[in-house]
């Protein structure tokens, strides 16, 4: 390797150690990396490849939450909801297969090979609102609140089930601080009041 190479890729290793070890091609070339250096990394296995233009340094610890990081990173305007926002808040028994993505109306539907992805498309404050940021192996992930996540489930029930949507109810009553206000104030945003507030009073 030629010492000019050999410079190339060890300021190319510092950029990706500075981002979290995680880069998107186009994030990895808008910092500075030639594209010639990347594909030498990842062929070398310097990198290893997580998802279609999406990278990672080899050798790091594992990720604790691969498809939550790898979904963030290439979808960053997406927000994870329904069935991976509660295992991610741990208030359900279902075991997603699939990440869960809210996308805002009109945005473009992302390419992605890996992880499957669920998109569902929300509007005005149903997107905006009870948006929580979390940092997951150094990357910043969007989650719906366990409040906002409820009440999601159950404007979904339709499509999740509402022994989902009971369920998640009364495991965040059991597992979290119930905070009956803001609960309420999402099933609010998602028009849902009326149903949920039955299961609600059923529990207190």
């Amino acid at each position: 390797m030629k010492l000019g190479e050999s410079k190339a890729l060890e300021q190319a290793r510092k950029i990706f150690l500075e981002k979290g070890g995680l880069l998107r091609t186009r994030d990895a070339i808008r910092a500075g990396i030639h594209p010639r250096t990347l594909y030498e990394m990842r062929d070398s296995g310097m990198l290893e490849r997580l998802a279609r233009g999406l990278y990672r340094l080899s050798g790091l610890p594992p990720l604790g939450n691969p498809d939550l990081v790898s979904v963030s990173v290439k979808v960053p305007n997406g927000v994870i909801c329904l069935i991976s926002a509660l295992a991610f808040h741990d208030i359900t028994t279902q075991i997603p297969h699939e990440v869960y993505l809210a996308l805002k109306r009109g945005a473009e539907p992302p390419r992605l090979d890996h992880p499957p992805l669920r998109i569902f498309w929300f509007t005005g404050r149903a997107f905006t609102e009870g948006m929580e940021i979390h940092q997951l192996d150094n990357v910043p992930v969007r989650v719906y609140s366990p409040e906002k996540t409820v009440a999601d489930c159950f404007k979904y029930r339709n499509k999740l089930g509402l022994d989902v949507a009971i369920e998640a109810l009364k495991l965040y009553r059991e597992r979290k601080r119930l905070k009956v206000t803001e609960l309420m104030k999402f099933a609010g945003v998602c028009r849902v009041e009326k149903v949920i507030r039955p299961y609600l009073e059923s529990l207190l």
